[in-house]
């Protein structure tokens, strides 16, 4: 490395404006469900994306006692809900879906109601291959329905009357 470059590298870095490493997951199509009065728990929805693999192991929020990944699933004929141990897996280059009646975000004991056309915090804390955890935070709109686009064909036995979605807005 020749003198100039470790120069500005030395400066950028100084100054807080140095080159951040690529985000180990990409995150889309964020939103939470708003709530009704006297409600205590919601869900988060989102897409996420591991580049080289990694685990959602963790989940915060200020607006929840408890933040858990869940999933809900049939067995036989009854759909049951259940916290998912371990973390959730991101397989390398794969989109895993958080949807209404598969995995999702639980917010549960909410200090205060969820409002439509408000955001809630939510830090995702990630770990790689090589057990080094990045945490994202999130802003996460909140809406009342679906997203048109997010295709929830079977919303209907799953709509607690909770959908909600807009653009993520990352906390820098």
């Amino acid at each position: 490395m020749n003198f100039p470059s470790l120069l500005i590298g030395t400066l950028l870095a100084a100054s807080g404006l140095a080159a951040v490493a690529a985000q180990p997951v990409d995150i889309q199509g964020a939103w939470a469900r708003a709530t009704v009065p006297g409600q205590k728990a919601t869900g988060a929805f989102m897409t996420l994306t591991a580049a080289d693999g990694a685990k959602l192991v963790r989940l915060e929020s200020a607006v929840a006692g408890i933040a858990e990944v869940h999933e809900m699933k049939m067995e036989g004929d009854i759909m049951r809900m259940r916290a998912v141990q371990g973390g959730l897996d991101l397989p390398a280059g794969q989109a895993v879906e958080l949807k209404p009646g598969g995995y999702h975000v639980m917010l549960m004991d909410l200090k205060a109601p969820v409002t439509k056309d408000s955001t809630l915090p939510l830090t995702l804390v990630f770990k790689d291959a090589k057990g080094v955890e990045s945490k994202v935070e999130l802003q996460v709109p909140v809406a009342t329905k679906a997203p048109a686009h997010m295709g929830h064909a079977n919303d209907t036995k799953m709509d607690h009357g909770m959908h909600g979605t807009a653009p993520v807005k990352k906390t820098p």
